[in-house]
This record gives structure tokens, sequence and C-alpha cells, in this order.
């Protein structure tokens, strides 16, 4: 439809399809698949271009040309802006959850990890660029391997990195439910 045009992400949450294109965050009920129907929208001055979602639990959260924002998506049909949830940055590009924290693929500041447990007020935890080898960071994706968390990173100047989130060997907390990486 014309309502989807410029369609450049989809996030599958429940029967609901979280389409980012260039009206906004398109909401397509998929409940019968052969019959999709947009049933939300949520485009300017809310969302700013945006260009990755991720949704976790009773939130969504979007990247855009501001930087991050939260929504509430607790009725999946209906998501709302949460007002004063997000965070500037400059470039954040893609954006991935583990638990309660958020990884930003932010373009030249690299990675950009962001404390998410009280998901309507994050916080930067802390900012990553690996000494200068994250300068173009794309996007993020979450791997585990025994009791070591990763983050495999697209970088469009060095390529594909490997970052060591968390071991038994760096964090002492690791046991608990999600480590400060």
């Amino acid at each position: 439809e014309g309502q989807l045009k410029g369609a450049r992400r989809v996030t599958i949450a429940g029967t609901y399809a979280y389409i980012l294109c260039d009206a906004g965050l398109v909401v397509v009920d998929l409940d019968n698949p052969l019959k999709p129907s947009i049933v939300a929208k949520i485009g300017a001055p809310e969302l700013n271009e945006p260009r990755a979602v991720a949704v976790q639990f009773r939130y969504a959260f979007v990247v855009d040309r501001d930087g991050l924002k939260v929504l509430d998506v607790t009725h999946l049909d209906r998501p709302r802006v949460v007002a004063g949830a997000g965070l500037k940055l400059e470039d954040a590009r893609n954006i991935t959850v583990s638990r309660t924290y958020g990884y930003i693929a932010a373009g030249k500041q690299g990675l950009v990890i962001v404390d998410l447990e009280q998901p309507e007020h994050p916080r930067v935890e802390q900012i990553f660029n690996a000494n200068g080898e994250l300068r173009d960071t794309n996007d993020i994706k979450i791997g585990m391997v025994s009791s070591s968390q990763f983050g495999l990173v697209a970088d469009g100047r060095f390529g594909f990195k490997v970052v060591q989130l968390f071991s038994p060997q760096t964090s002492a907390g690791f046991y608990g439910f999600s480590p400060r990486p």
C-alpha cells in the first residue's frame, strides 16, 4: 500500500508487523495473513525518519534521526510514544535489546550501550568504540556462548568485529539475569 512506501525494516511482535517506512512506524495486523490490515501509524514529529525498532515485553525501542525513543506497546495494535523517554544520539542506525540493555549501532560513536532496566527512563551505560576501531557502526546482534555474551558488530569502515560483552573472567556478577557489559 501507499502507506508502506519506502519500507526498510520489519519487526514481528505477536501477530503484528512493525514496519518502518517513509510514513514512520506502521503497525500491520497479521492475524489473518491473507488479509493484512494497517491498524496504527506513528510518524513525524514523534518519530523522525525511524531506522530500527526492537520490541521486548511491553516496550518498543526505536532509533531515528534524533536518537532513541521508547514506545509503550502494552497494546500491540496501539503503540504510543512515552513522553520524555529517550536519548539524543547523533547517528543511531540500529538497535538490539538483550535483557536490560539496549545495544545501539551509533555510526562514528561506535556502540552505545543503554541501560533499559527502567524502560521509561533509559540512560547511557557506556559508549564503546574499541579504541577507534568502530567508526562507522551500522548493526549489532547479540550472541551467547557458554557463560559469555558477544556483540557481533558490522562496521562500514573496519568490517565485522566480535566484541565480548561479558564473561566469567571479566564480570564478577555474570551469574545474574543481566550482568553489566
